[in-house]
């Protein structure tokens, strides 16, 4: 006989693991309270605005909120009116809408490689388009270096800055690297590199990224620093890049190669020609400081993120006409914002939320993912179309185009970024590593990543 005080004892699982699970439970089971009585409030405040609207002629269905706005022109501020109802209301309930987004497989994540050298925090990091593939590195600590993805063996170092190196990319064609430095300028220099022989890399098998714990909070005392003693150096640049008042905080090349672009804490974003180093261009109109720059893969388009919580989209395909756009979607710093191979592009902030936009109709975000913690540099894989999110808080999490998260980056006292993370970049050339990401740790950090198709389909 079973007495029924001994039901408890039923469960397989170690007491001090059910009493987590307990906990757990209940962390959740709060949330959704919070998350049902924030809706209960935003279901008075959309009668409350409704009525308001019924008054100028204009009603809102609290249920369908993807109406077209007001097409009269006595009606501007009421359109102004729905349309923040609108993106209020997506941005609340699609907390409780990506909760129940599941997925019945999940990613596989390895930590593969760690490239361990820089002396202080590593700001960007980005992957030659050319061969040999060589992964590239920007650090507070002055350099820039390049190194084999193979054996994290440092190929090349560039000392040629005379402050923190904050961006790195790499030309379309050549074997050329745009480099922007707190020096207030931005250089080009050339490099040869040969990849030494790849050894043999034991099989280091990690589980599926969301089951790995993270089992303390504690960072680890950092290393010795050690740095690549026998690594060449380059100490000039090729071509030097001047006219800013200010931090280069990020560079990137136009499609071509024949002009880069800058974006600087002087509030601007600058256009050079590469070959004459002369500015072409002054994109003014930001209120603070830029945080980042990126080019469109195939056509000539610009996008700058900034302090003022916009992002500025800047055309320059036809030769008469410069178009820029304004987009208002956050509501703290933009950290970065990328295109993707389509239509789209994607934002990052300090808001915590990364938000993906279509290029053909950015009134309003396409979809919102949000986070716990905010959100730096994000890199969107071509192939896979998938987002990597480095945070302030250590974790790297990837999520697909629609807003639905695929996995978490391993991460415990054993392996993945001890400090905040700074910057992703996917590599579609390399089938060891295709996704790298980097901090303030001192260290990049390689990972394979594989996504079963079942999840690239939802």
């Amino acid at each position: 006989m079973v007495s029924a005080s001994s039901s408890d004892s039923d469960s397989k699982l170690p007491l001090s693991l059910r009493s987590n699970l307990l906990d757990l439970f209940g962390q959740i089971e709060r949330e959704f309270e919070n998350l049902y009585i924030e809706n209960i409030e935003l279901r008075r405040e959309i009668e409350t605005l409704n009525d308001r609207l019924t008054a100028e002629g204009q009603t809102i269905d609290g249920g369908d909120l993807t109406k077209g706005a007001l097409k009269t022109k006595a009606s501007h501020s009421t359109s102004q009116l729905s349309q923040k109802l609108k993106t209020t209301y997506k941005a609340s309930t699609s907390k409780i809408v990506s909760s129940f987004k599941a997925t019945t497989s999940r990613a596989v994540c390895q930590l593969v490689k760690e490239y361990a050298g820089h002396r202080d925090g590593i700001w960007d990091l980005s992957v030659t388009r050319t061969q040999p593939v060589v992964l590239g590195t920007a650090s507070a600590d002055h350099s820039a270096m390049l190194w084999s993805i193979e054996t994290g063996k440092c190929l090349l170092k560039y000392v040629g800055h005379a402050g923190s190196v904050n961006s790195i990319k790499f030309h379309p064609t050549e074997q050329m690297a745009l480099t922007a430095s707190g020096d207030q300028t931005a250089h080009i220099w050339r490099y040869m590199v040969q990849l030494p022989t790849p050894q043999p890399v034991a099989d280091i098998s990690q589980p599926p990224c969301d089951d790995d714990i993270d089992f303390s909070d504690k960072d680890e005392a950092d290393g010795d620093g050690e740095g690549p003693n026998e690594c060449p150096s380059i100490r000039m640049a090729s071509t030097t890049l001047r006219s800013h008042q200010g931090v280069v905080i990020a560079a990137d090349w136009l499609v071509g190669g024949k002009q880069v672009v800058t974006a600087s804490w002087d509030r601007a974003a600058n256009l050079y020609d590469v070959e004459t180093s002369e500015l072409v261009h002054s994109l003014t109109g930001h209120d603070q400081e830029l945080t980042h720059c990126c080019t469109h893969p195939t056509q000539r388009l610009v996008v700058t993120s900034s302090r003022d919580t916009t992002f500025r989209l800047w055309d320059f395909r036809d030769p008469s006409i410069h178009s820029v756009n304004v987009f208002q979607g956050h509501t703290d710093t933009v950290t970065s914002a990328v295109f993707t191979v389509g239509d789209n592009v994607v934002s990052g902030s300090d808001d915590r939320t990364v938000k993906v936009w279509d290029l053909k109709n950015m009134r309003s975000p396409i979809a919102t993912i949000r986070t716990d913690s905010a959100v730096n540099r994000i890199s969107v894989s071509v192939s896979q179309r998938i987002i990597a999110l480095p945070h302030d808080n250590r974790q790297v999490r990837l999520f697909d185009m629609s807003g639905v998260r695929l996995a978490r980056l391993p991460h415990s006292n054993r392996q993945g970024h001890r400090r905040m993370v700074c910057c992703s970049a996917w590599c579609e050339d390399n089938s060891s590593c295709n996704l790298f990401s980097c901090g303030f740790d001192r260290q990049a950090i390689g990972w394979n990543i594989n996504i079963p198709a079942l999840l690239q389909e939802k």
